[in-house]
């Protein structure tokens, strides 16, 4: 009988995940060449969105699949659907190609990533797992800080284009590995699917995340449009409660989270998906715009957060194993507070290493809490319901980076209107645009720089009081988990 290659399913299943997370980093870099040879630059944004809607939409989904059908075969589906986009993508002849073709690549990352760690999950002991998670981690701080240099590369020798096709042999190498080298149980039985739950979702999920992203800006919050889609979102969100309280095999089981460690942890993640998108979004646009410091120090700053996280994931394995989840976690949630404080503090006369140290702390905390959290989540099921419970800490992050994206952007914008409102000075928020280069920042009259770069700086403190409120959140969260002495080395 054959067994599985764990080594070898280990390497692929970073190569999976390197792939999918450095999808995001690597297309940002490219999207100034992308915009300039396709136009639609008003649309730029939903290149971003439309991958973040379809893989929030589909993991959660993707994760109850793989609980019934296996992870082989749904993992299979979402790369080979992942690759597919990522061809497509090299071959868009207008933006509104792209961004259907980055909903087709969303929807394959959503079974990716969270099958790749639920994978793990499967083949390794919980003890093994507080320390390979450390090495999964660690592919999100190198894809962060190669994306970049990557894009920039491709970019300026062969292409964008390249961008999405550098995907393609990757991920065929990382889908052959998992492919011939993972063994798993054979099923029995006839599989049960919940399809009009996932319908249901998708309705749901694809009108929320909507309105989350467009509100304010394809449309008023307060209109008919905004109204619809809410009443839309609501009527089947309550459906799909109903309808998975009577299947047999419902795309979300809600005995999971009768689960302390399941639930809070699950709550934390949406937090920290805030307090993570808050710095991702508008820590450049506070190095370049206020400190007037060039893009690369600006991304030195953001990848200050992407050294952090993978260091501490490996430390978080080892934390797990001598003082648990609990201790482990509520360190990393004091790490997240003092990161957040940190930003509060931040002034533009500090300079780009306060900011650097900020992102740096915060990514501390992310990496310890993120590993504590998805080992703890997957000791505390079995193997039926641990790709769907898997699934559901992500999706939770996730949810949080969207409803952070909508949140936060409107505390930034309305604190800039106020602020021009108070001044009685005729400005837009697309002043500030004038503000996030160095050729238009010389052009302007020393006045009026200082005056735009008073109200950005402040508007942005806004939003880091506000991250620094649902660190706090976090935190207290945290004390909602189950205390425990540490990972058991006989616990499978």
């Amino acid at each position: 009988m054959k067994t599985t290659n764990r080594p070898l399913v280990l390497i692929s299943v970073m190569l999976a995940m390197f792939v999918g997370a450095v999808e995001a980093t690597i297309v940002a870099t490219a999207m100034p060449s992308i915009a300039a040879d396709l136009g639609g630059f008003a649309k730029y944004s939903w290149v971003f969105s439309a991958y973040l809607l379809m893989n929030t939409v589909t993991v959660l989904i993707y994760g109850k699949l793989s609980d019934i059908f296996g992870r082989k075969p749904i993992f299979t589906f979402g790369i080979l659907l992942f690759l597919f986009g990522s061809l497509m993508c090299g071959l868009a002849d207008s933006m509104d190609q792209l961004i259907l073709y980055r909903l087709i690549q969303g929807m394959g990352a959503g079974a990716v990533l969270p099958i790749a760690t639920t994978i793990v999950g499967d083949i390794y002991s919980a003890e093994e797992r507080a320390k390979i998670q450390g090495y999964l981690s660690s592919v999100w701080g190198i894809s962060a800080v190669s994306g970049p240099a990557i894009g920039g590369i491709l970019v300026a020798t062969v292409g964008w284009e390249y961008v999405f096709w550098v995907n393609i042999p990757l991920g065929i190498l990382a889908l052959a590995g998992v492919l011939i080298f993972l063994q798993e149980p054979k099923r029995t039985g006839k599989p049960s699917i919940d399809y009009a739950g996932a319908i249901l979702l998708t309705i749901g999920l694809v009108s929320l995340l909507y309105v989350l992203v467009e509100g304010g800006v394809g449309f008023e919050w307060f209109s008919a449009t905004a109204a619809l889609l809410i009443s839309l979102s609501a009527t089947a969100f309550i459906l799909f409660v109903l309808v998975e309280r009577k299947v047999k095999e419902p795309i979300m089981p809600f005995e999971i989270w009768k689960n302390k460690t399941i639930l809070y942890a699950n709550l934390v993640s949406l937090t920290t998906g805030i307090i993570l998108i808050s710095v991702s979004s508008y820590l450049p646009t506070y190095v370049t715009g206020v400190m007037e410091q060039p893009a690369a120090i600006a991304g030195f700053t953001l990848t200050a957060m992407s050294i952090g996280w993978p260091i501490a994931s490996t430390l978080s394995g080892r934390l797990l194993i001598r003082i648990g989840y609990f201790r482990t976690s509520l360190a990393g949630g004091l790490f997240l507070v003092a990161g957040a404080l940190l930003f509060v503090l931040m002034r533009p006369e500090a300079g780009p290493w306060w900011a650097a140290l900020s992102s740096f702390v915060i990514g501390i905390g992310m990496g310890l809490t993120s590993t504590a959290f998805i080992v703890s989540i997957q000791s505390a099921v079995t193997y039926e319901k641990r790709g769907v419970a898997t699934a559901s800490n992500m999706f939770m992050r996730n949810l949080g980076s969207t409803i952070g994206v909508a949140l936060l952007g409107t505390v930034l914008n309305t604190s800039l209107l106020k602020y021009f409102e108070s001044s009685n000075k005729n400005y837009g928020l697309d002043s500030i645009n004038s503000l996030l280069t160095v050729d238009s920042r010389a052009d302007m009259p020393l006045e009026e720089l200082r005056f735009l770069q008073g109200g950005l700086s402040l508007a942005l403190q806004n939003v880091y009081a506000f991250m620094a409120v649902f660190a706090v959140v976090s935190l207290l969260l945290i004390f909602g988990l189950p205390r425990d002495k540490g990972v058991k080395k006989n616990v499978e």
